[in-house]
């Protein structure tokens, strides 16, 4: 995984997990809006040409981002570029509790996964 969430794409002999797939392409982009805000806020305000330099992405990708967190509300375009509204505190914390959420049902898939593989489930 690169510093914004890249992933490798999993494949297995039957080409791939779709659904794990389409997840981790959507934690990508969670990851990048994450990072989009994030910098938002410590050198804020910026466009998109500034944040695809910083981050190192393509502008059609940080636009997409820039679209989905202005449609949140959570920023707004300037004239000098993208800036946090008030609505940011909110979504930081309900980022936060969904976050705990998903790291407990990972948690719980973790263990269903592996106690599966040790009971030998799923062989061909």
């Amino acid at each position: 995984m690169s510093e914004y969430g890249t992933y490798e794409r999993y494949e297995d002999d039957e080409g791939g997990a779709p659904l794990v797939e389409r997840i981790l392409a959507e934690m990508e982009l969670l990851l990048r809006n994450v990072t989009i805000l994030e910098k938002l806020s410590s050198e804020r305000p910026m466009g998109i040409l500034k944040l695809s330099d910083a981050m190192k992405l393509p502008n059609h990708k940080v636009r997409y981002s820039l679209h989905l967190l202005e449609r949140e509300g959570v920023i707004e375009p300037s004239a000098e570029g993208a800036v946090l509204t008030d609505k940011a505190k909110d979504y930081w914390k309900t980022l936060d509790k969904s976050l705990d959420m998903l790291s407990e049902n990972v948690r719980h898939l973790k263990r269903s996964v592996a106690s599966s593989r040790k009971a030998g489930r799923g062989k061909r």
